[in-house]
């Protein structure tokens, strides 16, 4: 129904408009009597093989919606009802900032694709910290962290320390973005020395904790495998959690897209299904390369149960949706789910 009905209507109109009014139609349907029963009884599929022990964490299914869909963390407990077995807002950063210029979100439907140059708009960690307080359910979170536009890379470390600060006591776990192509300089910060110091510094103020919480650090898909290798070095350094593989490309290969239309949008990243091989590709590597020495949450082009079931095979003890979610609608996360109990 999603893909014959709502979705060529919704995609009538321009995505991030259009992205607002479904969550806000959501959190309208959220007030009346037993709509959220309803949608949990439509997309929730629950089963003891799914639930998957990943970093310390109890999570009650694999399928988990990949941050930059609930920036503000305003959408969680509409969320948990579509069946997810983990929610990760953000990007959060310091201060509130507005992103870059407007149209910044388009679809490439011919390759079930999007590209986005959002640039981390968002409200600010202290807003996301109160929104997280006021949730009702009880879906494990992650907290995906960055930094101001305006801050410069090498004050970059008092922005993921404020953020980590504001959310430490609302989150289930941390994300340190540093793989977003929409900032400017901020992939600067996945070289080896500046990502090394990062990660050891807020390693150092998280066993400071009286409950230390996972940290994961998410890096981009275009990394070369010796860069990769730089990344297994690190995590082993630094003693993170584990890796989340992979942000959006600035690649522009292989599209069914016109040339022509694509560089009329412009700068951005791009995900959705042309990413699904080389993401595979990235958890692989990593999970090969360091004999499986760390959690990988696999993310990149699952637009149906068969990548999924590849980036799980591939290392992936958790995945991510985010573009085949808009593409596929809410019940992809439930075809999934199924999917993977009866392989």
């Amino acid at each position: 129904m999603y893909k014959i009905l709502i979705s060529p209507i919704l995609f009538l109109f321009d995505a991030e408009r259009i992205h607002y009014f479904v969550c806000e139609v959501l959190h309208i349907a959220f007030k009346i009597p037993f709509v959220p029963d309803i949608l949990r009884s439509m997309y929730t599929f629950e089963h003891p093989d799914l639930v998957q022990e990943v970093a310390g964490l109890r999570f009650r299914n694999p399928v988990g919606l990949a941050a930059g869909f609930d920036k503000n963390a305003e959408m969680v407990d509409q969320l948990e009802a579509l069946g997810f077995g983990f929610i990760e807002i953000g990007t959060v950063t310091p201060r509130p900032q507005p992103g870059n210029d407007k149209p910044r979100l388009f679809r490439l439907k011919q390759d079930q694709a999007l590209i986005n140059r959002m640039g981390f708009n968002n409200k600010g960690a202290t807003v996301a910290a109160a929104k997280l307080k006021q949730r009702k359910s009880k879906i494990l979170v992650g907290g995906n962290i960055g930094k101001n536009k305006d801050t410069p890379n090498d004050q970059a470390l008092s922005d993921y320390l404020i953020c980590f600060r504001e959310l430490f006591d609302v989150v289930d776990y941390f994300v340190v973005n540093v793989s977003s192509p929409n900032t400017p300089g901020l992939r600067d910060l996945q070289e080896k020395e500046p990502l090394t110091a990062l990660l050891r510094e807020l390693q150092t103020k998280n066993k400071e904790k009286f409950n230390p919480k996972p940290i994961f650090l998410k890096i981009a898909p275009d990394l070369t495998f010796s860069q990769l290798d730089d990344i297994i070095d690190i995590v082993k350094q630094t003693g993170i959690a584990g890796v989340i593989a992979t942000n959006t490309t600035i690649s522009r290969e292989k599209l069914r897209t016109s040339k022509q239309e694509v560089e009329k949008i412009g700068a951005g990243g791009l995900s959705g299904a042309p990413l699904a091989h080389r993401s595979t590709e990235v958890i692989r590597y990593l999970c090969d390369r360091s004999n499986h020495a760390f959690p990988v949450i696999g993310v990149g082009g699952i637009v149906s149960p068969s990548e999924a079931m590849e980036k799980r095979k591939a290392g992936a003890g958790l995945i991510q949706l985010y573009t085949g979610f808009i593409y596929e609608g809410p019940g992809l996360v439930k075809k999934i789910c199924k999917a993977m109990v009866n392989q």
